[in-house]
């Protein structure tokens, strides 16, 4: 047995009511389990690692709860720096095609990097593109996952609506629907764990309203129903989506879902930004999950989707990066400080507290993914997914009245510290084990091709 002991640390931010804050506060990690938590120093006979937290706060790990981790590869592409989603997709479409497993391996292994350098330990993908039915990116990111020790919970993504069938994407990266059912199947059986403390879990995931049919959503639902997984996709995203609903279905995206029966306790929506007061009651009486993407909806215009009118809902609420071709980061820190100032813009200054926004990138996520039984506090008996921030540095000088609010108001850079399933992944600030290097040059080369192509 492996024990690590946290201890001294200037607050130890547990997101468990039981617990709350602790000043001066001790974790007792055995294996990957947390065994102790509290503000006295636990009696154990012996540890194998101290692990000192002065000058610092000890976190729950951050849950990433939706993302398109090949999109590092076209970040800030300037002939679409300035345009919309629908017009931003169909140029981009053109570029995404050319990628393969490579691509997709490399692109995973950077876009997981950042995000685990600025505190997550959990994450979704939503892979949905196939180009020429190429299946093997899927087992590509699921390996790039592997490699860096980071909890997955990638979704099998899907388009089958092409722009001849009128939908948005190309037909060089749609499939069809009977070749997507039956390899989401396979790819269930062969990576899904169901098990507490699971390191990989599967999700079903039709992209949108705009390049699926109503039959592979029907169709999904019998999937999840079959294996027991999650559902996602994406709604609710822009005026334009809205609008091409009622075009083609005559009601708008979130009445479209209740219609396919989408609109269940199992399900977890991207985006969710134009709602009305009905949306709001029909997701919140599903109790349905929701991956909120401030950067990403600021980039693309497409608005500021409700928090302040879900928080207190039925909805569970995550943060998300999303795609960081539409972000053009990966940093989860500065995706719940934008999530807080964005809401405050709308709603107010006191309408959203930082320990707000800090729950929904934790508990709240796991919440999203159905792992909170295991996820997003530092609780006893739940995972080691355990990170820590410096906040004796310039950035945090003058900062020291409340620790929980310095995290996210203060330019927090990244995380000094970062344990996942009891396995301690960044020291120092920098990532262990991995040649990060190499992987960004080779990044590079493949995304200067895919520019040039």
């Amino acid at each position: 047995m492996l024990r690590v002991l946290f201890k001294d640390f200037d607050l130890v931010v547990t997101m468990d009511e039981k617990f709350g804050n602790i000043k001066g506060g001790y974790v007792l990690v055995e294996d990957n389990i947390i065994k102790y938590v509290g503000s006295v120093e636990p009696e154990v006979e012996s540890v194998d690692r101290v692990i000192d937290g002065r000058g610092k706060v000890l976190l729950p790990g951050f849950v990433n709860t939706h993302h398109h981790l090949y999109q590092s590869l076209t970040r800030s592409i300037g002939a679409v720096s300035g345009a919309k989603l629908f017009d931003w997709l169909r140029f981009l479409y053109g570029v995404w095609r050319n990628i393969d497993e490579e691509a997709v391996y490399v692109s995973a292994v950077v876009s997981i990097a950042e995000m685990m350098l600025s505190g997550v330990t959990t994450t979704t993908d939503h892979l949905y593109l196939v180009p020429e039915d190429n299946e093997a990116i899927f087992d590509a990111e699921i390996g790039a996952a592997r490699l860096l020790g980071v909890r997955f919970h990638p979704t099998r993504g899907s388009m089958s609506l092409s722009v001849e069938d009128g939908g948005l994407p190309p037909r060089s990266v749609v499939q069809r629907e009977d070749r997507i059912l039956e390899h989401t199947v396979s790819l269930i059986q062969k990576y899904h764990d169901a098990s507490k403390y699971s390191m990989l879990r599967i999700a079903v995931a039709p992209c949108s309203p705009f390049s699926v049919t109503e039959t592979l959503m029907k169709e999904s639902i019998k999937i999840a129903d079959e294996y027991g997984v999650l559902l996602h996709t994406h709604l609710a995203e822009t005026v334009d989506e809205d609008n091409y609903c009622m075009d083609r279905f005559g009601v708008r995206p979130v009445d479209y879902m209740q219609r396919l029966g989408w609109l269940r306790e199992d399900v977890w929506f991207a985006h969710l930004v134009q709602l009305n007061e009905a949306d709001i009651v029909k997701l919140s009486d599903a109790k349905v999950g929701m991956a909120h993407c401030p950067s990403s909806n600021m980039r693309l215009g497409s608005g500021i989707a409700p928090v302040v009118k879900m928080k207190d809902t039925g909805v569970k609420i995550g943060i998300a990066v999303d795609g960081s071709a539409s972000n053009d980061t990966n940093n989860f820190i500065m995706e719940m400080r934008n999530a807080l100032l964005l809401q405050r813009v709308k709603y107010g200054a006191d309408s959203l507290m930082p320990e707000d926004v800090l729950k929904m990138g934790t508990v709240g996520g796991a919440s999203v993914l159905h792992m909170d039984d295991y996820i997003g506090s530092i609780s006893p008996q739940k995972a080691a997914d355990i990170v820590a921030v410096r906040v004796d540095d310039i950035y945090h000088a003058g900062g020291q009245d409340d620790l929980v609010a310095s995290v996210l108001l203060c330019d927090t850079k990244g995380v000094e510290f970062s344990m996942i399933n009891g396995k301690i992944v960044i020291e120092g600030g920098a990532l262990l084990d991995v040649d990060l290097e190499s992987f960004i040059r080779k990044h590079n080369q493949i995304s200067k091709k895919l520019s040039s192509r």
